[in-house]
């Protein structure tokens, strides 16, 4: 029960029912074997495939895992100079990190306000620094405010031009078939002109999304933020890939977001996989494109350009998928870093073929592309010109 109140501490949805079932597996096994009690427990508190690494670090630090049990010993000791670049320093989770460390609710009510009283001085507020901070880093407490930020957050297109009118006295141009029926009505000794302006309307989004390993720590979040726009507006489409393209569209127009998201994890099977960003854009252009493009529809790719395949076939996919659309956005969780270099060869293939790179690894960057998309849509912007000068001849 005190594993399953740390799970639940750490944002996984166990309540009762799951506390139950995991005591009903633990006593059908032999306890001395740790493989037989770990997927005893999984089987039981995990439901989807983003669950496994907080259900891991919460399972092997809970069970005194050697390894971990020393770092989180580190973290008493005072502050020495430590080279963080090694690469044996495995960081724990901060869900999990607070879900084992909670505050204590015995403290008496003068300190807290004493802390509160602390942090009112700092010049940031607590709601710029989550807007601020990575997807990555943060606590379940913070996971959750973000996904309530993010419930709250609209994403206005410009309209653009249909190929239908609407009556308008003062349109630009002359409706003769409406002149015309006047002219029937009233007879030739009145002609009253009759005008009219051609309709506006946001054009269709569609999203591309992948859900590789490298990309788990965001595309949880970023689906809480696709499920917004699913229901924030119409025509919004939305594609997983790995090694494989899944269209969760249907899922996506769930009103809770939790029905929602466990649908999609029924349905998408290359979850924290592989990438085969190539082969993902060869199914969607050949059996989707024609489908949910038309009408200049604006296209969000979200992946961190890490191929697989090495990026076989990726440079015709993206350049078709380009030509089909009237914007093409890629958002990459790699921008954040100063240093990022376009260096990988599906990064080399996409940015050629894209009107707009943007990163996507916080709340303010969900907020920034917003902002974009709300403005007159171009193509080429200045930004992806710099990049484009960092790629090889």
């Amino acid at each position: 029960m005190h594993f399953c109140r740390v799970l639940r501490a750490a944002g996984l949805p166990v309540g009762p029912g799951q506390t139950l079932k995991a005591i009903e597996a633990v006593r059908a096994i032999q306890l001395a074997d740790r493989d037989q009690f770990y997927w005893a427990l999984h089987s039981a508190l995990v439901n989807r495939r983003d669950q496994r690494e907080i259900f891991d670090q919460a399972f092997h630090v809970f069970w005194r895992n050697p390894r971990i049990l020393d770092r989180m010993m580190g973290m008493l000791v005072p502050d020495v100079d430590v080279d963080r670049s090694q690469e044996d320093q495995e960081e724990m989770s901060r869900r999990i990190a607070d879900a084992m460390n909670p505050p204590d609710a015995d403290l008496p009510q003068r300190e807290l306000e004493e802390e509160i009283e602390v942090r009112a001085e700092m010049t940031t507020s607590d709601s710029e620094m989550l807007h601020r901070m990575d997807f990555e880093s943060m606590s379940a407490e913070e996971v959750e405010r973000a996904k309530r930020a993010i419930a709250r957050m609209r994403l206005p297109i410009a309209d653009v031009p249909t190929r239908r009118f609407r009556p308008d006295p003062s349109g630009p141009r002359v409706d003769m078939r409406a002149t015309l029926r006047g002219l029937l009505r009233a007879g030739p000794d009145a002609i009253l002109v009759a005008r009219k302006r051609r309709r506006t309307r946001p054009p269709p989004l569609v999203v591309l999304c992948d859900v590789s390993g490298s990309m788990a720590q965001y595309s949880r979040m970023l689906l809480h933020f696709l499920h917004t726009l699913t229901n924030d507006r119409d025509r919004v489409h939305t594609f997983l890939f790995g090694t494989r393209l899944t269209n969760v569209t249907r899922h996506l127009r769930q009103k809770d977001v939790d029905v929602a998201l466990d649908k999609i994890a029924g349905s998408v099977e290359d979850w924290s996989g592989g990438t085969r960003i190539g082969h993902a854009l060869h199914d969607f252009n050949r059996f989707w494109s024609r489908r949910v493009l038309g009408q200049g529809a604006v296209v969000l790719l979200i992946t961190d350009g890490l191929d697989r395949d090495a990026a076989e076939g990726l440079g015709v996919e993206i350049e078709r998928l380009h030509k089909s659309c009237r914007r093409l956005i890629w958002l990459n969780p790699l921008l954040r870093y100063d240093a990022f270099q376009p260096k990988s060869r599906g990064a080399q293939a996409i940015l050629p073929h894209v009107d707009e790179f943007r990163p996507v690894h916080n709340i303010a960057s969900l907020a920034e592309l917003a902002a974009a998309l709300s403005r007159e849509p171009t193509r080429r912007q200045e930004g992806v010109r710099e990049w484009l000068r960092m790629l090889p001849a």
